[in-house]
């Protein structure tokens, strides 16, 4: 590394998944670097989400047949999506975005950048997890995703489809999906076999081992609530209303939380928190699953973890402020007495569910680049559903970005000046 990199003072806003990367990944490259966050290290929606890493999701999740299936979806108590009505008129304007992404020419862009950085993903993860001797954290045994009730014809169109943009799939019938996992239920008459895909039995552990590993390298942690950024032409001061924080460059990871502070910067971000809730079963009986497992009709996850199951993936547009609805995550519960032979019983003594903000943009694609008109500001933010899938991927994009390399793959579809 350049004596000059070494000298640079860089700060990483957001000690999430993203973030922790980021900051792993420059301090790797001999940069001083300091990761900030107001609360603990991995402790948002890094903590609890399904653990999966979703490398076969390479399709948007702005999708025509989405509209005939969502009166369905709102009224089922059980289902995968909730909007709250006093929310409604503040996300309008983003779902009017959303819809406009599924034109299908807008589509295929989007699909072909998801699946650029998503081939990446996991590679980079084995790589970055040796390092920190973590190895343990990433589980290479594909997952399922199960059908009850749809006509076969659909599934073996969903799986062209998957095959057409490289995904390896394959059809598995009741048995041979019994046979990969016998917990499963007698409902379960298909599934799609992903098997390039990974998991994770501890999302909270790896957020906490790569900092520890990024730590080893010389990456401080510091508990800072930044409220208020003031770029200068060779540096960048946060503050947090009392105290201010110089650096020279600064990456913004901050997740749900960016719009604000980017709106400070001049740049539009339209971003919307999807409100998604998990519920963790302890395990009781031995194997209970091998992989995760996906519900192609209830739309939520079951993922094997250290300590049980974690069941998730529901969906509520309500904003960051109201208060959460834990019925969500344990109707969660009632939904996997349908996927699974037998489920681990509801803990009276303990809570376990939890609340997550999934910082989601209307194209399905997060902002990675460097702020257009402020060279001294890099961006990682805006993942959706695939934060923990591309946190690798993201931390070697975004160090490339700031030591003037050429990047590994074209990071132009996830530029911010997409949205001014």
């Amino acid at each position: 590394m350049s004596e000059v990199n070494n000298k640079k003072h860089i700060a990483v806003v957001g000690a999430g998944i993203i973030g922790i990367n980021c900051a792993v990944e420059l301090q790797s490259r001999g940069y001083q670097v300091t990761l900030i966050d107001k609360g603990a290290i991995g402790e948002g929606c890094s903590k609890a989400n399904a653990g999966h890493f979703a490398t076969e999701q390479v399709f948007p999740l702005a999708e025509a047949s989405i509209l005939l299936q969502l009166p369905k979806m709102l009224i089922n108590p059980l289902g995968p999506l909730t909007l709250s009505p006093k929310y409604f008129p503040k996300a309008l304007p983003w779902f009017v975005k959303f819809m406009a992404n599924m034109f299908q020419s807008k589509r295929n862009k989007n699909i072909d950048a998801l699946k650029s950085i998503n081939k990446h993903a996991i590679g980079y993860y084995k790589t970055l997890l040796e390092a920190a001797e973590a190895e343990y954290l990433l589980v290479e045994k594909g997952s399922l995703l199960v059908y009850e009730k749809t006509p076969l014809s659909i599934i073996k169109k969903q799986q062209q489809a998957y095959l057409k943009q490289g995904v390896k799939v394959k059809l598995l019938d009741q048995g041979q999906t019994l046979l990969l996992e016998p917990n499963l239920h007698k409902n379960i008459q298909y599934s799609l076999y992903f098997t390039e895909v990974a998991h994770t039995v501890n999302p909270l552990k790896l957020s906490q081992k790569l900092t520890e590993y990024g730590q080893s390298l010389g990456c401080k942690f510091k508990n800072f609530d930044v409220k208020t950024i003031n770029h200068q032409s060779s540096q960048v001061e946060l503050s947090d209303g009392d105290k201010c924080l110089t650096f020279d460059h600064i990456v913004i990871a901050t997740g749900a939380w960016s719009e604000t502070l980017l709106k400070q910067l001049n740049y539009k971000l339209p971003l919307e928190a999807e409100r998604g809730y998990s519920l963790d079963l302890p395990e009781h009986t031995k194997n209970q699953l091998n992989r995760p497992v996906a519900s192609a009709e209830r739309r939520f996850i079951i993922t094997p973890m250290a300590d049980g199951l974690r069941l998730a993936g529901t969906v509520e547009f309500a904003g960051l402020k109201q208060k959460a609805n834990m019925k969500r995550a344990t109707m969660l519960h009632k939904n996997a007495q349908y996927i699974l032979d037998k489920v681990p019983e509801l803990s009276k003594n303990r809570d376990q569910g939890w609340l997550g903000f999934r910082p989601s943009l209307p194209d399905s694609l997060p902002v990675i680049c460097s702020a257009p008109n402020h060279p001294n500001i890099s961006l990682a933010l805006g993942h959706q559903h695939l934060g923990l899938t591309l946190g690798a991927i993201t931390g070697k994009l975004i160090g490339q970005i700031i030591s003037n390399e050429k990047e590994i793959i074209d990071i132009t579809p996830f530029c911010i000046s997409r949205f001014n």
